[in-house]
């Protein structure tokens, strides 16, 4: 088993992925009242929507309260993507490196969601990050819910 890994999870949603795009790109601070996984989403340092922004995340994972502060690490307009990397709280116990980004394909008649989970563990006897990825499914469809209820 190796420190460094990578997780891939897909899902498709009905809802518009350009506001799902914009949700993460810029206005990261709404989910919350979409997601109830995300407790909060705030401003440490920067600007919402702009790369190098700090952004403190409250949000619970099978039933623990975590809380982890990202740096936006780039934002693609163009290929709807955004990338965060965590730089302190309560992941970097388990984890050297963890990055999250999610990755929303507007071409075909679905929106397609990819989130990818790039990390190197701390040790051999963390697990892989699998219980995120189901965190991550749960606000995509959080999130679709909220939007196609509108």
């Amino acid at each position: 088993m190796g420190l460094l890994g990578k997780l891939i999870c897909q899902t498709s949603i009905k809802s518009d992925g350009d506001v799902f795009h914009e949700l993460f790109s810029s206005k990261p601070h709404h989910i919350h009242t979409m997601a109830s996984d995300i407790q909060g989403c705030d401003l440490h340092e920067g600007e919402f929507g702009k790369v190098g922004s700090i952004i403190v995340w409250k949000f619970t994972v099978d039933g623990k309260e975590m809380v982890t502060k990202d740096r936006v690490e780039a934002i693609d307009e163009e290929d709807k993507s955004v990338t965060f990397k965590v730089i302190e709280g309560d992941l970097l116990e388990s984890f050297k490196i963890f990055v999250l980004t999610i990755h929303v394909d507007t071409s075909g008649e679905d929106n397609l969601v990819t989130w990818s989970i790039d990390y190197e563990k701390v040790d051999e006897s963390v697990k892989d990050p699998t219980e995120y990825l189901d965190v991550v499914l749960r606000i995509t469809k959080d999130i679709e819910a909220h939007h196609l209820s509108m």
